[in-house]
């Protein structure tokens, strides 16, 4: 049996092999302190896109308005109105503005002229931003292509590199027709150093027009992190094959009319559940299920098949509650309690008359059963779902991104609520047979969003589908989700959906403290960090509550819920609320250099700026420091055989 020291031994040779000499170690843990004491890099965070990729480009481009500030100190002296609108814009909307440009009648002198110009203010951003980077974590955010050249382009202001070496540069490029290439990973180079790791709350898709670009444009992103949200695990679901969240999320793309991210994004056809809402409900006028925009496919036909994915959904939602007696979801299989020959239905001993009574695939006395036709097209739709392989890319880089909690500099971030009770006591939900509760049901449903992605069992599928919309479901939060009354009846009283204590709790201090504590945060300067409820501006709701210590930044991001966002700035000397206003297009802020100006709300002001050193990551270097401090050690020992030292070195 190997003895503790072998164990450590074992640990520490792959470290050997990046730092092979106690030299060479010892360089490692001086950069690794020198890091620590650079200001903390700005983390942004955005919650609730729910589709709206242009929205989405905006603000990341932007980096939440703090680029503005920056451009404006740095060259608002010596650049007018328009050559400053002009620049701005060239850093957020580099290919646009480029495409724009190149249609210019430029002289050969003129654009090499712009371009020396234009690049030399790009770097000297790029040389600010990236001080607050190491030099080998900046290098690592550089195009690979242009990486030794940027490396260069950073020792350009000194008295040996002068005019004669960025001209050099730009003189070259031009005679290969390629300095507006540099000139556009350049601006974009700017954007990627400003946001030091960009943060997503949950909830890529539903109501907006493109979820898959959403993900798309994320994936481009240098350093994204991941909560997952409601929506984002309904997605999921759908993806592994299962057969309500397929069609929830048909049913939803219907009524906000997104079948453009199905067909074209994600090369699901939708001719199963055209040819199904065509056959049996082509004489349905299905006027409540009217999509809110109008397209290609008429109202009717859109109706016609949000209507029929709707009804599948119940059905299968109906079996799936059968068999999950543990969940105690028994009173929300409907189709049973609806009389059928007076068109009503008893909620809870009161009878609702339906505004549709239409159900030519229901069978009163089988009424979770599918027909046929229903059977046909959810085997077409399922196959579609499971095989696109744009979705698949897409899920898989969400888990190996994706968190269900996130803490930074003491801020806890995730995506709903912690199910409790009126009291503030920690639900329980069952996960794999166990009874887990606060953090511990997070760290459960973590793993197993990474289990099902590779092995997707009916029990595990069947509780991303309580995630969507379950009682005690953290991405979640409420005691149901009234999609049938919505649809069916008239009567809004039926509609109402309770929201879990959490959300009126998180006004209070003690309870803040004691969500904080459970995650081991620190309840001094903790912040907790919500989306998934939009924030109500119109009205005057603050997205800080009354304890000073919870925060929620869904500010209805999405046009269909108010066209406003809320990102949240943690930076080194603050934490600070921006709110997005309406956004009009990309053309818009190309043509007319546009931008979305942000109101800015300071949560936390620190005495002393934040540094690594302060945050998670200063605990990882510190780590990092204390297993190469064993590696010198076992240097010293003779334990580890070191490399020989490069000439001029030596042993210490």
């Amino acid at each position: 049996m190997p003895n503790p020291s072998d164990k450590s031994l074992t640990v520490l040779r792959p470290l050997a092999e990046r730092f092979p000499n106690v030299d060479s170690a010892m360089a490692e843990i001086a950069r690794l302190a020198a890091i620590r004491t650079l200001p903390k890099g700005a983390i942004h965070v955005i919650s609730d896109i729910h589709g709206e990729d242009q929205k989405l480009r905006h603000v990341i481009n932007n980096a939440s308005g703090s680029l503005r500030p920056l451009v404006e100190k740095m060259f608002g002296d010596h650049m007018d109105a328009d050559e400053f609108r002009d620049f701005l814009t060239l850093i957020f909307y580099p290919p646009e503005v480029i495409k724009v440009l190149r249609q210019k009648p430029f002289t050969d002198e003129e654009l090499r002229s712009y371009a020396t110009t234009t690049l030399r203010n790009l770097f000297e951003l790029v040389r600010v931003l990236a001080a607050g980077y190491s030099l080998k974590r900046a290098i690592g955010i550089f195009p690979v292509e242009y990486r030794e050249l940027f490396s260069e382009m950073l020792h350009e202001p000194t008295t040996s590199r002068r005019q004669e070496f960025i001209s050099a540069i730009v003189n070259e490029l031009a005679n290969r027709d390629r300095v507006w290439n540099l000139i556009h990973v350049t601006g974009r180079l700017v954007r990627n150093l400003a946001i030091y790791e960009l943060i997503i709350g949950g909830d890529c898709w539903d109501r907006g027009p493109r979820g898959d670009r959403v993900v798309d444009y994320l994936r481009q992103q240098p350093n994204v992190s991941f909560v997952w949200g409601n929506h984002d695990v309904a997605w999921l679901g759908a993806h592994l094959g299962h057969p309500a969240l397929i069609c929830n999320v048909l049913r939803v793309s219907l009524r906000y009319r997104r079948i453009t991210q199905i067909d074209e994004g994600y090369s699901i056809p939708l001719t199963s559940l055209e040819h199904l809402a065509q056959n049996v409900y082509g004489d349905d006028p299905a006027v409540h299920f009217m999509p809110k925009s109008t397209g290609l496919r008429s109202m009717e036909m859109v109706a016609r098949m949000q209507k029929a994915a709707a009804v599948m959904q119940f059905k299968l939602e109906g079996q799936m509650l059968q068999r999950r007696p543990e969940w105690e979801l028994d009173h929300r299989r409907l189709l049973h309690l609806i009389d059928y020959d007076n068109g009503s239905i008893d909620l809870g001993g009161t009878q609702y008359p339906l505004r549709d009574t239409y159900f030519p695939t229901i069978d009163p006395k089988n009424p979770y059963q599918l027909s046929a036709e229903e059977e046909l097209c959810l085997k077409g739709l399922r196959h579609s779902f499971v095989s696109s392989q744009k979705l698949g890319e897409q899920m898989r880089w969400l888990v190996s991104h994706g968190a269900m909690y996130l803490i930074r500099d003491n801020h806890l971030i995730f995506h709903a609520c912690l199910p409790v009770d009126e009291d503030g006591e920690f639900l329980s939900m069952q996960i794999g047979g166990e009874s887990v509760k606060g953090r511990d049901m997070l760290v459960a449903l973590e793993k197993l969003l990474v289990r099902v992605m590779d092995r997707p069992e009916e029990a595990d599928l069947d509780i991303l589908w309580y995630l969507w919309s379950g009682p005690c479901s953290p991405l979640f939060g409420k005691d149901r989700i009234a999609t049938f009354e919505r649809d069916f009846i008239a009567d809004k009283a039926s509609h109402h959906e309770t929201k879990n204590p959490y959300f009126a709790l998180i006004h209070e201090e003690w309870f803040c403290d004691k969500v904080l504590a459970e995650f081991d945060v620190d309840t001094k300067m903790g912040i907790i960090v919500n989306g998934h409820v939009p924030v109500k501006v119109d009205e005057g709701e603050s997205p800080l509550k009354k304890s000073g210590k919870a925060v929620t930044i869904d500010g209805a991001f999405s046009e269909a819920y108010g066209d406003r966002g809320y990102t949240m700035v943690m930076e080194a000397e603050r934490t600070f609320l921006a709110l997005h206003h309406q956004f009009e297009s990309v053309e818009a802020a190309v043509r007319d250099g546009v931008d979305i100006i942000p109101s800015l709300t300071d949560i936390r002001i620190w005495d002393t700026p934040r540094r690594n050193a302060d945050t998670e990551l200063g605990t990882h270097f510190s780590f990092q420091i204390d297993l190469l401090e064993q590696l010198i050690e076992a240097y010293r020992n003779n334990e580890i055989a070191q490399a020989a030292l490069s000439s001029g070195a030596r042993l210490v």
